[in-house]
């Protein structure tokens, strides 16, 4: 797994192979658990992705700068959410990405959350549908 700290855009981009992104989707799910980057961490790099099972409401997504982590946390209802949107994104297997931003009204992800762009595990764009934020 990759992530790329955008300071340009204000995101974070996640590349990972379907195995990753499913073990992500997992500790989602869950509530608790770190999957770590395979990369060294830098200027723009993270070293994983920590999440946390919290009351919410909805799902935050935030960097910790101090540690060099993603962080996702959030309630059952919201990561389930987010962990299916995941699940599809590790098996569409006709490539394109997932943005998972906030917007007002947004049904799952809590207000402040920070923008991830989750790039399918078989590059570029689909020919059918993308998955949404859902």
């Amino acid at each position: 797994m990759r992530l790329i700290s955008d300071a340009g855009y204000s995101e974070v981009i996640l590349s990972a192979s379907a195995e990753e992104l499913t073990r992500l989707a997992t500790a989602v799910a869950q509530g608790d658990g770190i999957v770590r980057s395979a990369t060294s961490p830098g200027s723009d790099a993270l070293v994983g992705v920590a999440v946390e099972g919290t009351d919410g409401p909805g799902v935050l997504i935030r960097r910790d700068a101090g540690r060099q982590f993603l962080v996702i946390s959030g309630d059952l209802a919201g990561r389930a959410v987010l962990a299916n949107n995941l699940r599809e994104m590790a098996t569409a297997e006709d490539g394109g990405h997932l943005h998972v931003d906030h917007f007002p009204g947004h049904h799952y992800l809590a207000e402040g959350s920070l923008p991830l762009v989750v790039e399918s595990p078989h590059g570029g764009m689909p020919t059918g549908e993308r998955p949404t934020a859902g």
